[in-house]
């Protein structure tokens, strides 16, 4: 189980986990831990900016000011708004489920087969719910 002191810990600035230390170990989880919720501050940051944009652009439409190019932009718009903002809480379920597994002290071990993942494959895709090998295998399977 993950110790809880995680929370607490102040990493030096350019801390990066290394093998040589105990696989997620409080200063792992640490780092990863404030790594994830760094992120997940930028997208409810960004999610809150696309929200406003997209209101503004609504009520600027509810005008009907522009040709139909203008409009046609604007539908482009809207619709890779809706997209990045779709795209973004897909992601935002991810890094709290990720969180929820730093909590239960799951995280950086497959839910697959409970073996290490890897702070090497951790590190390169904090999100990583299985091994280099049963992600292979389940792709290879869809």
């Amino acid at each position: 189980m993950a110790t809880k002191n995680y929370k607490n810990i102040e990493l030096p600035a350019k801390y990066v986990p290394k093998k040589s230390e105990p696989y997620m170990c409080p200063e792992q989880l640490a780092y990863f831990y404030q790594l994830l919720s760094a992120q997940k501050e930028e997208l409810l940051h960004d999610a809150t900016s696309t929200l406003s944009a997209v209101r503004i652009a609504e009520q600027a439409d509810g005008v009907g000011v522009g040709d139909e190019s203008d409009n046609a932009a604007f539908e482009q718009e809207m619709t890779m708004n809706l997209r990045m903002s779709e795209r973004d809480n897909n992601l935002l379920k991810k890094i709290n489920a990720a969180l929820e597994r730093i909590e239960n002290g799951t995280y950086g071990y497959s839910v697959i087969s409970g073996e290490e993942i890897g702070i090497s494959r951790m590190l390169a895709r904090p999100l990583a719910t299985m091994t280099i090998d049963e992600q292979e295998e389940h792709e290879k399977r869809n």
